[in-house]
């Protein structure tokens, strides 16, 4: 027998460790974009599983290969060879333009593993050179090295002494990564949008010097798109649109549609630094997960996914823009492709995201005055309107103080 969200909540709050501030929320199926709660409540889906479910839910190519690869082998081991392992690495090698893949199961992992490596590279070329640039307010994972990465000092509290070696710089600005080279620097590491830190695009310049400064000290450069790939921003990679690429780039949350994996891709030169016995992963590149991710990504290519999340968001952006000139509530509409900030004027999103699961839409507030927005890619037009409407209806009622 289901149980109910109360019976839910009783033994979570008994058993599980407090790590995070759930909403009186327990989803139980999903179709497309839209999700239904234990009491058979339906919602918009502008969450995604924090950009995870990029098809949605149960997608039915996704459900087929879930359906196969459990009927097949779910698991060996990285002693042997993996078919499905060689193709996806394959497959994404052709997408990315990158030469050579290694799989884990999330992004703080595919980003501890690009850590590694620009390191290891940078030792076995003899120069002493270690440090990594990254930026204030970027967000790269929890584990240790992931955390010293990121740039944002709430996320380290109470977890001193982290891992030496990381100099941050503001974001959007080419000058002040430039000052900060110096002959220990190894590499730049960069999400090209901002997600955990509010949803900031890079400007249509920067990731390009950065590229060149790159170039020009022989250094690496690093893309986070654990959140911004497999479509979401209206290409494959957000770095297309920038018209660079990187040495090393991690992918995760999308890759395989909800099935836990992630993915550091490398051009030869980078990739060569990890030999037998630097890295490992038991569970990374299994055979269910690569099956799944197959799927995924062939879906995403055979249905133009990555250009319909491109026109769907063309569309998202105007409703949005016509609600923040009809109402004086949102100040800055930031973002890339169904990637989408809401810089709200006088009013608190945590409210918002509370009011608008009310009237049965979910969002997100990764700051006290940012909605994030990240509808599934699958997302249709009308849904979108339904989605603004809710979305205008909430901000009203928070603004009047109803809620």
């Amino acid at each position: 027998m289901a149980r109910t969200l109360a019976e839910i909540q009783a033994l979570s709050d008994k058993h599980l460790m407090r790590t995070y501030n759930r909403l009186p929320l327990a989803l139980v199926h999903g179709e497309g974009a839209r999700v239904w709660d234990t009491e058979g409540k339906a919602y918009l889906d502008f969450v995604a599983g924090l950009a995870v479910n990029g098809l949605g839910h149960r997608h039915p190519r996704v459900v087929a290969a879930i359906r196969e690869a459990a009927d097949s082998i779910l698991h060996t081991t990285n002693l042997y060879y993996i078919e499905p392992q060689a193709e996806l690495a394959a497959r994404l090698a052709a997408l990315t333009g990158l030469d050579r893949a290694f799989f884990c199961n999330s992004g703080t992992e595919a980003n501890e593993l690009a850590i590694k490596l620009v390191r290891r590279w940078g030792w076995l070329e003899g120069k002493g050179r270690y440090k990594i640039i990254a930026a204030h307010n970027s967000f790269h994972g929890r584990t240790l090295g992931a955390l010293a990465a990121t740039g944002q000092p709430k996320y380290h509290e109470g977890f001193a002494p982290l891992p030496e070696g990381f100099v941050h710089v503001p974001y959007n600005d080419a000058a002040a990564l430039q000052a900060a080279i110096d002959e220990h620097t190894v590499a730049v590491m960069l999400e090209p949008v901002l997600g955990e830190g509010g949803i900031y695009p890079a400007d249509p310049g920067y990731l390009r010097a950065v590229r060149e400064l790159c170039d020009a000290h022989g250094l690496l450069l690093v893309l986070d798109e654990i959140q911004t790939g497999m479509g979401r921003t209206g290409r494959m990679f957000a770095f297309e649109h920038y018209g660079v690429r990187p040495d090393v780039l991690t992918l995760a949350k999308s890759l395989a549609g909800g099935v836990p994996i992630g993915a550091v891709l490398a051009r030869e030169e980078a990739a060569a630094a990890m030999g037998p016995g630097t890295h490992g992963s038991t569970f990374g590149g299994n055979p269910f997960a690569c099956r799944v991710a197959l799927a995924v990504v062939e879906t995403l290519v055979s249905e133009g996914l990555p250009e319909a999340a491109g026109a769907a968001a063309q569309h998202l952006r105007k409703r949005l823009g016509d609600l923040a000139r009809r109402r004086g509530w949102i100040r800055e509409i930031r973002g890339l492709g169904l990637m989408v900030g809401l810089e709200l004027d006088g009013l608190e999103a945590p409210r918002v995201v509370v009011a608008a699961q009310e009237r049965g839409l979910l969002l997100n507030a990764p700051k006290p005055s940012v909605l994030r927005l990240l509808p599934p890619l699958i997302i249709r037009r009308e849904e979108i309107d339904e989605a603004v409407a809710i979305l205008e209806d909430s901000l009203a009622a928070v603004a009047s103080g109803q809620r």
